[in-house]
């Protein structure tokens, strides 16, 4: 296989492995704080860490809305990311 093939394959992989979280709901319960800042607009890697930090410490969220628990992140935010975002079940 050349060299070339093989980058095409390995792109390919890669833009694949990415596809759930650019076109699918990010479960703000699951998901860890590099996803949630590279999913929320608004959202660096500071505020995505106090997102999992509040889950944490109170559980996992019932509503996309109880995002706006979250200190530095308010209903605006929630708002403009509502549609990319879900909350699932809790994991066992």
């Amino acid at each position: 296989m050349s060299i070339f093939r093989s980058m095409l394959l390995l792109f390919s992989m890669l833009c694949a492995a990415s596809t759930p979280v650019l076109a699918g709901q990010v479960d703000i319960n699951t998901a860890d704080a590099g996803t949630l800042a590279s999913a929320i607009d608004g959202v660096g890697e500071r505020k995505a860490q106090a997102i999992v930090e509040y889950r944490q410490t109170n559980g996992p969220f019932t509503s996309v809305n109880e995002l706006a628990s979250v200190k530095g992140i308010g209903m605006k935010t929630v708002e403009n990311n509502r549609d990319s975002l879900s909350v699932g079940a809790p994991a066992n």
